[in-house]
């Protein structure tokens, strides 16, 4: 066993500015495209040139707040606009693989809200059409960029914190019943798994690969969608991860990655920019890593669009840090979930 280390190393952080920049456009503007594009425009030097909605008068209100300089009259219309290089998709679940695969279509790059899809099924129809036509695609699971995910990474990589044992984590915040809703609407992809689970989920999948076997337990709202899930995955070697995500209430939205060498403590809202506390199995030393990059919230999306254009830049098609085949298989422990509740779901 190696010596604790006195301080963390720096992450491998991807710069904001000074790189290749693409032309985007968004598909559906809502408030997760405004978080999206507001971040773009504020820490990077990616634009967005158009936007297009179902209501020509919200594509318009919207290109007004965050200046964007063209408003298709369709999707149709934006996915075929030469100056655009990459379609950003932030629409209901629901609506996810159809413009996904419309952009994909016109030879566009794509950028899918997470979950890439409803379901495996689904998310395998849009690996399979982006890889046919060799464009880039990606399901924007922003946690994975964000500076101290990287510094995770870097951890894991270099056996800091041993044979990893346990994951923890949970998601879980409150949300007003709206049955019409997409939270709890199952005709959009309602349910606490699709919406916020998905983030305890990607950091076991993260840290310890796809499970052998999924438990969940839980209740479901009045609208049939999973409401509230515990979750234990077993994955190879017997690590567990134990994850947790409601509708119903506020959680410490914490996480915690355990190994035989030491403990990492990933701090509330640990799929935002956050920070990180390392302690040693007896508890008599710890170091501490903080964000110093200022971004909080939504604003660490950022990372997430600064790495999209460098990958494609590179030549790319996957994202190395987050690959189609992990987001398939992401859904692929979701569907397991949601199956063993019962959950309401359309087919997709």
């Amino acid at each position: 066993m190696s010596p604790f280390p006195a301080t963390l190393p720096p992450p491998d952080v991807i710069p904001l500015r000074g790189g290749p920049v693409l032309r985007w456009g968004v598909l559906a503007p809502g408030r997760i495209a405004g978080g999206f594009v507001w971040a773009l425009h504020q820490h990077t030097d990616q634009r967005v040139h158009a936007v297009a909605s179902r209501d020509p008068e919200r594509a318009r209100q919207f290109a007004s707040s965050y200046g964007v300089p063209r408003v298709h009259a369709s999707y149709e219309q934006l996915v075929a606009d030469p100056d655009i290089d990459i379609v950003y998709v932030a629409s209901p679940h629901s609506e996810h693989k159809r413009q996904a695969l419309l952009a994909i279509a016109a030879g566009k790059h794509v950028l899918v809200e997470k979950p890439l899809a409803l379901n495996a099924h689904e998310a395998r129809d849009i690996a399979h059409a982006a890889r046919a036509a060799g464009v880039f695609a990606m399901e924007a699971l922003w946690s994975r960029f964000l500076p101290q995910t990287l510094l995770v990474d870097r951890l894991l990589r270099e056996g800091i914190l041993g044979d990893i044992r346990l994951v923890t984590a949970d998601f879980g915040a409150r949300f007003d019943f709206d049955p019409q809703g997409r939270i709890f609407n199952p005709a959009l992809g309602g349910g606490a798994l699709l919406d916020i689970g998905i983030y305890p989920i990607w950091l076991a999948h993260f840290v310890l690969g796809p499970p052998q076997r999924v438990l969940a337990t839980g209740s479901l709202a009045q609208t049939g969608v999973d409401g509230q899930v515990a979750l234990v995955l077993t994955h190879a070697s017997d690590a567990q991860a134990l994850l947790h995500t409601t509708l119903f209430a506020e959680t410490p939205q914490e996480a915690a990655i355990t190994g035989t060498h030491a403990r990492l403590q990933i701090d509330g809202r640990f799929f935002s920019p956050s920070g990180l506390t390392l302690t040693s199995p007896d508890g008599a030393h710890r170091v501490r890593w903080t964000d110093t990059s200022g971004l909080q919230g939504s604003e660490g999306l950022a990372h997430q669009a600064a790495a999209v254009a460098r990958h494609i830049a590179e030549g790319l098609t996957e994202s190395p840090l987050h690959p189609l085949e992990r987001s398939i298989a992401l859904l692929e422990t979701i569907d397991a979930a949601r199956g063993q509740l019962g959950a309401a779901s359309p087919v997709g």
